[in-house]
């Protein structure tokens, strides 16, 4: 049996309408290579800027994340050949990141079901440019520089995972957090989230073995299923007495498995000198105080929150959480309608939730939903007070999102508000007496106080029966329970 280390490289594209050190447009899915300009081509004697906003972000991030950010931080050139980075080299952070010694605590589930509880250190955060995309298309392989100079913020763990289900948690809460922050979109299909993961075995209590490194993980499922093989593969090459080989390897999503890239470089391999032409940075009490107002309530303490102060289960809560928008869509209806929160949970995990699907409309989208909070709101509190049946209300939510009105409106316009009145539920229940006459005279032969059995069955069927026939002959708008008295003292 042995030890696992597992540390990861998360890469963010930050939602800057720009890039990081030039004015070209940041954009995923415009034409190739239009988005570029003489800075992030790098030629000679460009300029950069730095975008204060990105650096903004990136402290916000880091922020949330409970890093310190210093009293000074700058940039450094990263040096390496390779042809989606024209200028030989990379502009990033290396002694002094803008984010420092934090930590992410993880509280969840795994894909086994096992529970995970870890508090995970963050070595550091830090703003650097992307690099540009290459196409291989076994002939030749094209290049897109749209990506190159967009910025992007690295943030680095110390490895303290120990299985792929807890970097995939990590992953996924993350995620949650930059999109709650407003400041990633988190698209890993798009490669606006991107991890390389970094993992050792050894016998316990002997430390770190020797790193690999693993790239091409482009989904937390991904991550999860590398992590384990790679687990997996060096445990049983020390078995075979074989040495582990510091490298980096590719996630072969086709074969389920890594598979050798390259020797891992160290630091010392890229040459960090400062960067020439970028000063220091200094946060002043202005940009560190418009980094603190950035800062929002995270998922993870908004769900707790939601389940204390609304009642609800930690699934109901978890999923309301997932999308900051879909949390504020919940309170603000929930706001709107005291004592109604448990029902409009329901209703947001069910009925609300198919709708959304059914209208391709993303939660993280929901204020586009025609269904409004208030109108929301205004449906469960004439289902709170009796004004409106269960089933009524569904197909007025369902009337409410299609057609854009107001449920008071539907439920005025179709005669839907509930018969409550037991003079008029009466009447309905004597006309199905009349028109159901050998169930009733069934339902009156059965013997009364028979116990549990045949008998007792047969009656609650019979009932049942008589009720629901009641409730269709009133369109749905007699009130059960009136209904339910009314059949059983005519009897």
């Amino acid at each position: 049996m042995y030890q696992s280390f597992i540390g990861l490289e998360v890469h963010i594209h930050l939602l800057t309408k720009t890039k990081v050190f030039c004015r070209c447009r940041s954009a995923f899915g415009d034409e190739p290579n239009a988005n570029v300009c003489p800075v992030c081509m790098g030629y000679p004697g460009a300029l950069p800027a730095l975008n204060i906003e990105a650096l903004r972000m990136g402290c916000t991030v880091a922020r949330a994340l409970n890093c310190a950010i210093p009293e000074r931080t700058w940039f450094e050139r990263k040096q390496y050949f390779y042809p989606d980075m024209t200028k030989n080299y990379q502009i990033s952070q290396f002694a002094s990141p803008l984010g420092r010694e934090g930590y992410l605590e993880l509280e969840g589930r795994g894909a086994g079901g096992a529970r995970i509880a870890r508090k995970v250190r963050i070595k550091e955060c830090h703003l650097e440019e992307d690099a540009g995309k290459m196409i291989h298309t076994g002939a030749a392989s094209l290049l897109d520089y749209n990506r190159a100079g967009v910025a992007l913020l690295e943030i680095v763990t110390e490895p303290d995972m120990e299985s792929g289900e807890e970097a995939e948690l990590f992953i996924q809460e993350l995620r949650r957090i930059v999109r709650y922050l407003g400041v990633c979109d988190g698209n890993m299909e798009e490669g606006s989230l991107r991890a390389d993961a970094n993992v050792s075995v050894n016998l316990p209590g002997r430390g770190l073995g020797k790193k690999v490194e693993i790239k091409n993980l482009n989904s937390s499922r991904f991550v999860r299923l590398g992590l384990n093989y790679e687990i997996r593969r060096q445990g049983e090459a020390l078995d075979a007495g074989k040495a582990v080989v510091q490298e980096t390897r590719l996630w072969n999503e086709n074969r389920d498995e890594t598979v050798p890239m390259r020797q891992k470089e160290n630091a010392q391999d890229y040459r960090y000198f400062p960067e020439p032409d970028l000063p220091v940075f200094c946060p002043d009490g202005a940009f560190l105080s418009s980094v603190e107002a950035a800062l929002v309530e995270l998922p993870r303490p908004r769900t707790r929150r939601i389940m204390e102060d609304y009642g609800l289960s930690e699934e109901q809560a978890a999923f309301i959480c997932d999308e900051k928008q879909g949390a504020d869509y919940f309170e603000a209806a929930a706001a709107a309608a005291p004592g109604e929160a448990a029902r409009i949970a329901n209703w947001f995990l069910t009925d609300i939730k198919r709708v959304l699907r059914r209208e391709n409309i993303a939660v993280r989208d929901i204020a586009a939903f025609r269904l409004t909070p208030p109108r929301l709101a205004s449906l469960a509190l004439m289902l709170g007070r009796g004004r409106i049946t269960g089933k009524l209300a569904k197909q007025t939510l369902e009337r409410a999102a299609a057609e854009d009105r107001d449920p008071e409106e539907i439920v005025r316009a179709m005669g839907w508000e509930q018969l409550a009145d037991p003079a008029a539920v009466a009447e309905a229940v004597k006309a199905v007496f009349a028109a159901e006459e050998s169930a009733v005279a069934e339902l009156r032969a059965l013997p009364a106080g028979s116990g549990p059995g045949a008998v007792e069955k047969r009656r609650r069927v019979l009932t049942a029966f008589l009720v629901g026939k009641v409730l269709a002959a009133t369109g749905g708008r007699a009130d059960p329970k009136i209904a339910g008295e009314r059949v059983a003292s005519s009897l």
